[in-house]
């Protein structure tokens, strides 16, 4: 039984992917981290002992502190932002456990850099639709949580790329982009090792809303529906973004929990 001040696998696996979840830290010693290059999803790296560095970021947000095997180092560090007023746990059993339960780990090598903020920074065409949207979930429910994106003119995305150290993304000729009958969405389910049930089902419905492929799954037609309907309504695409995401929430929430549910009409059935 965890401790008052523990998070199980369990637990923290149900809070990936929504917007309820905590700000991860992944303190493990760098010899431990190179031995084993991963990070569980949402998580970023700082050191242990610099720990209250972090403090007046995290003073209101739930935070959960990982290291290998759950003991001390994040046990002292949770400890430590909790004199200072931070609602900190950390995870039980640590890496290892998240490990031994086979779930998703993000490559570290395949991750963009972080900014001097501390924070991913990525680019794509203006007026965003349906990938443009859906990569930026991901990547925020994913990945980064703090991840800031640039919408630009088509012609303008590689050279502010290059200007600003962004990310290039859905656009023809760069690393995050469509492969074949794949969308960029599916890219990067597969370059950041995201393979779950709920994500494999979203990107289905991506897939075949972002390449006419109605005849994929059911889904896909409404969200192409959605998704247009969606980019009529704002001018301002950060505002469209921010809309997007409560989208891409119950999509992922419906793929993960209730795929068998219908709809209770009649309702004396």
């Amino acid at each position: 039984m965890p401790s008052p001040n523990q998070i199980t696998v369990s637990q923290l696996s149900r809070l990936i992917g929504t917007p309820d979840c905590p700000v991860l830290i992944d303190v493990c010693i760098d010899k431990d981290f190179n031995d084993d290059p991963r990070l569980i999803p949402g998580a970023f790296r700082h050191p242990f002992s610099k720990i209250t560095d972090l403090t007046h970021s995290l003073l209101d947000q739930r935070t959960v502190i990982i290291c290998q095997k759950g003991k001390k180092l994040s046990a002292g560090a949770a400890a430590i932002l909790r004199t200072q007023g931070v609602n900190a746990e950390y995870l039980e059993g640590g890496n290892f456990a998240w490990r031994d339960a086979e779930l998703p780990f993000l490559p570290a090598t395949a991750l963009p850099a972080r900014d001097q903020t501390g924070s991913m920074l990525f680019v794509t065409r203006h007026r965003p639709k349906i990938d443009r949207i859906a990569c930026p979930w991901l990547i925020r429910r994913f990945v980064d949580p703090t991840a800031q994106f640039l919408f630009v003119a088509p012609a303008e995305v590689e050279s502010v790329a290059e200007k600003f150290n962004a990310t290039p993304f859905d656009i023809e000729g760069v690393h995050w982009s469509h492969r074949g009958e794949k969308c960029t969405f599916d890219t990067m389910i597969e370059e950041w090792n995201l393979r779950t049930t709920a994500l494999d089902k979203v990107a289905d419905i991506v897939r075949g809303a972002d390449t006419n492929r109605h005849d994929l799954t059911p889904e896909a037609a409404g969200l192409m529906a959605i998704s247009i309907g969606l980019s009529r309504m704002y001018r301002n695409d950060l505002k469209q973004l921010e809309a997007g995401m409560s989208i891409y929430d119950a999509l992922y929430r419906w793929a993960r929990d209730a795929q068998d549910e219908t709809h209770d009409w009649p309702a004396s059935k």
